[in-house]
């Protein structure tokens, strides 16, 4: 597939309909996944309400637990859709998701419906999280490798296009599944999907939320919270896996989505930002990767992809001679005594106030880290 730019909307409600799609398109947004098609027939219905947002003190939004179900549209709904945007936008690439149960005319049957409609690709949902895994769908069958080899292999036995499998954070080991898919002929990988959460219970009427009538139910959480999960994801896929990977979790700006290349992503999804703060932010995403490739001597992202992977190791290989010290800025530092309270409760008790100033014992440090990850008047140094 060539893509316009790195950048494409996830499978969410940010693509829920065509006329979605097409606006984020006009903006600047290289691709999109339709919200997840079901199969005619199969009956979909939302709660209300359906979000619950995670937020820091000052009130920013760092997580976004969802239990809203795939799309309410089904097949013969969804393809006037995408021969639509197709015929508006036909540079921009558009991957139509599709989830069905465990019989293979169903799937064999969307795919070649989608496929015939217009759509570049097929991404087949085997992670969704809540809702559809109790029918034995979603993660139900991204959980099972011999469910996730079997399917996928059900689909390319029709598709003339692009198949891509995209796998569940909630498995033990998610490149054991990424080989799965391969094994069943898929042409491409995305991850991840939510990770399975609850996001609260209310104190006073003991409801977790969010509450429908009283009662909850585990959901999928995304944003920023889950990016290290993400990142761990992918970086896992590529070890295992030689697929081309589309990464997403946590992506706010071009320096996340360059985070997910460089552990072995070809391209990224984003789905909770935009929800957050709309289809605007791709001028940013599109102007920072520019600036960023740029300054790195670099023509195309390509060459960003996977140039961490041969830093990641066993932890049995990781240098133990290697020290990082605090390095205390005395210009900045106004002696307030967090980080010292920090290092004596949970670290090796090195830091210390002498006449209002920050102390490091240099014995006593054990370069745990803490106390920089704390300030930024201490900054890490080697000895």
């Amino acid at each position: 597939m060539n893509l316009l730019n790195p950048f494409l909307l996830a499978s969410a409600p940010p693509t829920a309909n065509a006329e979605m799609i097409k606006r984020a398109f006009a903006l600047g947004w290289g691709g999109a996944v339709t919200k997840t098609i079901p199969p005619d027939g199969m009956e979909i219905s939302d709660v209300s309400p359906r979000l619950k947002a995670l937020q820091h003190n000052d009130g920013k939004i760092f997580g976004l637990e969802n239990i809203e179900l795939i799309s309410c549209r089904t097949l013969s709904g969804w393809l006037d859709e995408i021969r639509d945007i197709k015929r508006c936008f036909p540079e921009n690439v558009l991957v139509a998701s599709l989830m069905a149960d465990v019989r293979k005319e169903q799937w064999k049957r969307m795919a070649v419906s989608l496929q015939e409609a217009g759509a570049d690709a097929l991404e087949l949902n085997f992670s969704c999280p809540h809702g559809m895994p109790e029918k034995g769908l979603g993660s139900a069958i991204g959980q099972d490798e011999e469910l996730t080899t079997l399917i996928t292999s059900w689909v390319k036995t029709v598709a003339s296009i692009p198949v891509i499998v995209k796998l569940s954070p909630n498995v033990t080991d998610i490149g054991r599944i990424a080989l799965a898919a391969e094994k069943g002929g898929a042409d491409g990988l995305a991850a991840i999907n939510t990770v399975q959460c609850l996001a609260a219970v209310d104190l006073d009427t003991y409801e977790p939320q969010p509450a429908v009538d009283g009662f909850s139910t585990f959901g999928g959480l995304s944003g920023s919270a889950v990016k290290p999960i993400g990142l761990r994801c992918v970086a896992q896929m590529a070890q295992a896996s030689r697929l081309p990977i589309m990464g997403m979790g946590g992506i706010s700006s071009w320096r996340e989505a360059v985070e997910y290349m460089l552990v072995g992503a070809s391209s990224v999804q984003v789905c909770t930002e935009v929800m957050l703060r709309g289809y605007g932010i791709i001028k940013g995403m599109k102007e920072g990767l520019v600036r960023y490739l740029t300054s790195k001597g670099l023509s195309e992202v390509g060459e960003l992809r996977g140039r961490a992977l041969p830093k990641l190791v066993n932890h049995s290989l990781l240098n133990r001679d290697f020290r990082v010290w605090p390095s205390i800025d005395e210009e900045t530092c106004n002696a307030c005594g967090r980080c010292v309270t920090a290092c004596r409760d949970a670290g090796s008790n090195a830091l210390h106030i002498s006449d209002g100033r920050l102390i490091r014992d240099d014995q006593a440090c054990t370069g745990c880290g803490l106390c920089i990850n704390m300030c930024s008047s201490l900054r890490a140094a080697t000895k």
